[in-house]
Parts: structure tokens; C-alpha cells; sequence
């Protein structure tokens, strides 16, 4: 791999904001020794490792011998062959002649370790010409690339990661995926990973016999074999307690499930779609999810924007929400009760959008929605700190909030003139009006720019 390239990599597995796929290969990095930072690509053709000039990948490191390694991919996998080295070949601390390996595995050649990562690329996509994918809403251009992807990926059975905060709809992208996939006839099944007891979990996910454990006295099948034939939708991935992680992974690769109390495996055929709040990257890093478990969810990755992020899509939102809540009702949103809406942070994304729409239909007396009540009855305001995150991201999500709220009443107080907005706010013109389009705060896209 070219340095360029190795760059690219660099970049796409700290870029969180990207959709991305895994390729037909794999990559192994050299993560330490003399030639850290180096990589070669597995394909189809065996590649070598050593010291020779005629290796795929040739390593100065001095403990290593001339063909000191060979790797054939097969499938997700690698058949990693010892070619008669000296110092040998190991694997977490064990020597090998040869073994087969998944994506997370590293490898010690001499001083040199290898890791085996997928080859994975962004996917770079046109924004779709429709604001609607089934049930999903949205004209920003970040939802609208969602869109579109969503109609390419739907049409194969690649499994899917989705990452977002709690409220932005992973949900109902997963069965989107489903509904316009080809398996769309068959069962949709939701398994939480979130709220099912741990002891539990390996049951309700696989099945068991009756007499398997206290308690069983009938059979069960199972969230996966409900789900053959059709799609299973594992919510909160990153809540499966890391003891049973093994378990799900072996399911996965077998594309089959034992279950509690059998010893023989049942082949399953469904696709698994796997969403998280959390950021699984880090979890990985914290050795708090497994590697493996995550390469092999994350064939495709989807992350959704939060509603703060696309301010511009509110009022489209809104309008769709009080068509649902109250049909055959023209109910009217003042201007007054827009620019509150825009205004307010939306900590629970689309579904607290939702709720709030859904109370002020139901409490509207006349032609008018009542927001006023609706607002009421929501938590008291908080700083909103995310303690469950690192704090660089926590930090950056209550920045964003601070923007766009200081945003917000600047420019309604100065009427959207962006010249008087910017002197009382001592900020400079052409930043603010960045900071207006980031948040999507002008509909009608003509900012005043005089007094």
C-alpha cells in the first residue's frame, strides 16, 4: 500500500461521521518494529511477509526470516501458514504452523506485530432528489445521502451497522432496510440488547430446550430462528455484556445458533442490522466490545445525524408530524411557535420532536397546535452533559448546543440582520453567517447582510 493510501486508511477509521463499507480484502498494518506503519493488502493471491526482496511485504526487522510468513485470505478470513521461520510465528503468546484468522487478530513475526483489519473505503454518494424514504424525513443533504444509500444497500444482504443517539431513528432505518430489501415478506424481528435480563439474554437470542435450566419448561425458539428468512434487528449492540459477545460472533460466522442445552447447531438465514448510541470504536479501544465482534457488524456503517445537526429539516418535520397526529385537521404552527421549535435543543432528537407534536395535536383546541402546554410538560432544562461519552465528544455536543442556542435568539432579536447581529455578538460577519447555515438557521436562505 502506497503511503497516500495508508493515509486514506488513517483517516477513514478516525473519520465518525462517514458512511463506509468493507471491501473483498483485508489489510495487514504493521501496529509495531522496525516497519511500523507499513501495510499490504490481501486479496485473492497468497501474500508473504520476511526479509527477502522478493516478499509482498519485505521487513527490516533482523529477527525475522527471509519468507518468515504466508497469508491466504478465504472468505472474511485468513489461513495464516509458518514458511519455515526461524524465530516462528505467534498468536496471542501461542506459536502456529498455521491457523485461521478473523479481522482484529495480531500477529508476532520476530519484534514485528501485524494486525488484520478490513479494507474498508467511504462511500462517497449522491444526495437522493427525494426529502422521503418510507417513513423517514429529512431535505438535509446528510439524510438525503442516507436515503440513497439506504435504497443501494437494502437490495443485498450485507450486515449493517447503524451508530446515532438515543431518539434519532435507528429503528426505523433498520426496517426500512428491511421493508425494501428482498426479504421484505418475511419477519422483521427486534431483539434489545438493552433490556433483557443478562442471564437471559443467550436464551431469548438463540433458544433453549425445555428442562435446559430452572425455569424452562417448554421449548424456545429464539430471537434468530424467528427471524429466519427474514431480517433481525440486534438494538443497542453495545449493551451485549462482553462474556456473550463470543457466542453472537460464532452465530454470525456459522450462520447457524445452538441452543441452551443442545449440543447440535441449527442453521439460521437472516440479516442482521445492529444499532448502538454508543461509540463502538472506543468501546474497542477500552476493550469493553470486542474487535472481531465489531469488523464483523460494521460491513456497512451508517451514522445518523442528531436533529441539532439538521436544523433545516424541522419545519419539514413538523409538518409531517401534525399531517400524522391530526389528520383531516388543518392545524396551523404560528411563526412564534416555529422559531421555538427551531430554537429548542432537541436532546432526544426526532422522538422527542415526536412526543411534543404528538401532545400539542392532542391538546390543540381550534385551528391552532398548543405548543404551550406541550412544552410544559416536558423535563425540566438541563446542561444536557453526556457523561456516558468521552469527554472530547461530550464537550463538543454541549458546545453545539451553546451555538446554536446563542444563534437562535441573536438572530431573531436583530430580525436576521447579520451586520447589527454580528457587532452586539462581537463575532465576525462571514462566522456567524457559517454558524447560521451550519444549524440551518435562515429557511429562507437570504440573510440580511446590512444594517
Amino acid at each position: 500500500m502506497a503511503p497516500q493510501d495508508r493515509t486514506q486508511l488513517t483517516a477513514l477509521l478516525n473519520d465518525a461521521d462517514a458512511f463506509t463499507r468493507q471491501l473483498n480484502g483485508g489489510v495487514f498494518v504493521i501496529i509495531s518494529g522496525p516497519d511500523r506503519g507499513e501495510s499490504v493488502v490481501v486479496r485473492d493471491a497468497p501474500v508473504s511477509f520476511g526479509s527477502a526482496p522478493t516478499c509482498d511485504l519485505v521487513l527490516s526487522d533482523r529477527t525475522v526470516s527471509r519468507v518468515h510468513l504466508v497469508a491466504k485470505r478465504e472468505d472474511r478470513d485468513v489461513v495464516l501458514r509458518d514458511a519455515g521461520s526461524t524465530n516462528g510465528c505467534f498468536i496471542q503468546g501461542s506459536r502456529f504452523k498455521e491457523i485461521t484468522v478473523g479481522f482484529g487478530a495480531e500477529v508476532k513475526l520476530g519484534r514485528t506485530v501485524l494486525k488484520y483489519l478490513p479494507e474498508e473505503e467511504v462511500v462517497d454518494i449522491e444526495p437522493s432528489d427525494s426529502d422521503r424514504c418510507g417513513s423517514l424525513v429529512g431535505k438535509n443533504a446528510k439524510m438525503r445521502r442516507l436515503f440513497r444509500l439506504l435504497e443501494d444497500v437494502a437490495k443485498n444482504d450485507a450486515t449493517v451497522l447503524i451508530e446515532g443517539e438515543t431518539g434519532t431513528g435507528k429503528e426505523l432505518i433498520a426496517e426500512e432496510l428491511h421493508s425494501h430489501s428482498p426479504r421484505a415478506k418475511g419477519p422483521f424481528v427486534v431483539f434489545d440488547c438493552g433490556s433483557v435480563p443478562r442471564d437471559l439474554i443467550e436464551s431469548s437470542l438463540f433458544g433453549h430446550l425445555r428442562g435446559a435450566f430452572t425455569g424452562a419448561i417448554t421449548e424456545r425458539k429464539g430471537a434468530f430462528a424467528e427471524a429466519h428468512g427474514g431480517s433481525i434487528f440486534l438494538d443497542e449492540i453495545g449493551e451485549l455484556p462482553l462474556e456473550l459477545q463470543p457466542t453472537l460472533l460464532r452465530a454470525l460466522d456459522k450462520k447457524a445458533v445452538r441452543r441452551v442445552g443442545s449440543n447440535t447447531y441449527e442453521k439460521v438465514d437472516c440479516r442482521i442490522i445492529a444499532a448502538t448510541h454508543r461509540d463502538l470504536r472506543a468501546e474497542v479501544a477500552n476493550k469493553t466490545f470486542r474487535e472481531d465482534l465489531y469488523y464483523r457488524l460494521a460491513v456497512i456503517r451508517v451514522p445518523i445525524p442528531p436533529l441539532r445537526e439538521r436544523g433545516d429539516d424541522i419545519r419539514l418535520l413538523v409538518d409531517h408530524f401534525v399531517r400524522i397526529f391530526a389528520p383531516g385537521r388543518p392545524l396551523r404552527v404560528s411563526p412564534d411557535d416555529h422559531a421555538r421549535l427551531q430554537r429548542h435543543a432537541w436532546p432526544g432528537n426526532v422522538r422527542e420532536l415526536r412526543n411534543v407534536l404528538e401532545r400539542a395535536c392532542v391538546l390543540s383546541v381550534g385551528d391552532a397546535i398548543n405548543l404551550e402546554d406541550a412544552f410544559s410538560d416536558l423535563p425540566a432544562p438541563s446542561l444536557g452533559i453526556r457523561t456516558d461519552l468521552p469527554f472530547k465528544e461530550a464537550k463538543g455536543q454541549l458546545v453545539e448546543t451553546f451555538e446554536r442556542e446563542y444563534i437562535v435568539d441573536l438572530m431573531k432579536r436583530h430580525r436576521m440582520n447579520i451586520s447589527a447581529a454580528a457587532r452586539e455578538a462581537q463575532i465576525d460577519r462571514k462566522h456567524l453567517r457559517e454558524l447560521i447555515r451550519k444549524y440551518g438557521l435562515d429557511p429562507r436562505g437570504d440573510i440580511e447582510g446590512d444594517d
